[in-house]
């Protein structure tokens, strides 16, 4: 009888504690290039509405220069401001648009490497790094619209004492006769929600780390609970599984067999005959023995049964892994219609422990 080889048991993968999932890995890729978006799309708009401009003025703020809505709205915008002493808007001036691009194409590049490499600590390194640029890049926003609007020439034509003419970070105010609102336009919008995705992903990579974290302490709980628990029969895992004694991979859940130690160690055996020649070897002392069980031959999932209470019949019509013929009954009734149905006799587990030279 050729004798199947166990299994092979997979290897541990070390870096599963600190890796992220593969979902999570592609949804950071796909958050990262939509910063792609701020390099071909606007950021910001500031819309002005008065009766004087019935089809408005506004002011597109990329990344890397600041426009009018249309050709001539910031040379208006610029003239209007003039008369009430605000500063003139000179893209050329402003040093964010000159940084921006940079600082952009950096968490582009390192979100795709942090999606490569798939490093947790990466992740929550690139999060944070990416929070910081979208609070730093709004508080320099809002400091930038607050002395625009603040920093007033004091020789100006008009002057309002009191009066500022800041525009709103986001959402709409009234400034004198004209309406101001700002809000993300296209590329901002994309930012928007790439900054979401990951704040999403991150905080998912979070609560597997912590279940992670929290493992190591509940398989050491599972493990005490183990311990002060009576020895018993444990699963077996059926094709998986070796026999502890002929090395064959366990496949027939009604002609198994197992022995468990004091200790709460188990050793299993693809047949009965196998757990009886086990005993005979001496592998394990008797002293050291706290119960033997064999599979109900009748039970298809060959639930277990104490040896000593199980009523066996052995018969060379009964075939089994070793070809030791012998099958487990819960009852003397069930044993002799398997007996009547295969032929053979009926014997107890001390009469088959006798029989392989061990003790019961």
């Amino acid at each position: 009888m050729s004798r199947r080889s166990g299994s092979a048991r997979p290897a541990a993968a070390s870096s599963r504690e600190v890796t992220v999932s593969r979902v999570s890995r592609l949804v950071v890729a796909a958050a990262a290039l939509l910063l792609l978006l701020l390099y071909v799309t606007p950021m910001w708009r500031i819309d002005l509405g008065a009766p004087q401009y019935p089809e408005g003025l506004g002011l597109r703020i990329w990344i890397h220069q600041i426009e009018g809505a249309s050709p001539n709205d910031l040379r208006n915008i610029n003239g209007l401001n003039h008369y009430i002493g605000m500063h003139a808007i000179e893209p050329d001036q402003i040093a964010e648009l000159r940084y921006m691009p940079v600082i952009v194409g950096a968490l582009l590049v390192t979100g795709l490497l942090v999606a490569l490499l798939g490093r947790r600590s990466l992740l929550f390194g690139w999060l944070g790094a990416y929070l910081a640029v979208a609070i730093a890049g709004l508080v320099d926003f809002w400091k930038w619209e607050y002395e625009y609007g603040h920093e007033l020439d004091p020789t100006a034509a008009i002057k309002i004492p009191g009066m500022a003419f800041q525009p709103p970070l986001i959402g709409g105010k009234q400034l004198l006769n004209f309406h101001a609102s700002s809000w993300p336009d296209v590329g901002g919008a994309a930012a928007i929600v790439s900054l979401t995705i990951v704040l999403l992903v991150g905080f998912v990579e979070l609560r597997r780390w912590r279940r992670t974290r929290r493992a190591p302490f509940a398989a050491a709980a599972v493990a005490v609970a183990a311990a002060c628990a009576a020895p018993a029969p444990r699963a077996i895992a059926y094709d998986s599984d070796e026999c502890a004694h002929c090395h064959m991979t366990i496949a027939d859940p009604r002609l198994a067999a197992e022995l468990v130690t004091r200790t709460g160690k188990t050793y299993v055996f693809d047949d009965p005959g196998c757990l009886a020649d086990f005993l005979a070897a001496g592998r394990v002392d008797a002293s050291a023995i706290h119960s033997l069980w064999i599979a109900d031959f009748t039970s298809p999932e060959g639930r277990l049964l104490p040896a000593d209470q199980a009523w066996l019949v052995r018969s060379e019509a009964i075939r089994t892994p070793m070809d030791h013929g012998l099958a487990a009954t819960p009852t003397a009734a069930a044993a002799e219609s398997l007996r009547d149905a295969r032929g053979g006799e009926v014997v107890r587990w001390a009469q088959v422990a006798a029989t392989a030279g061990a003790e019961s």
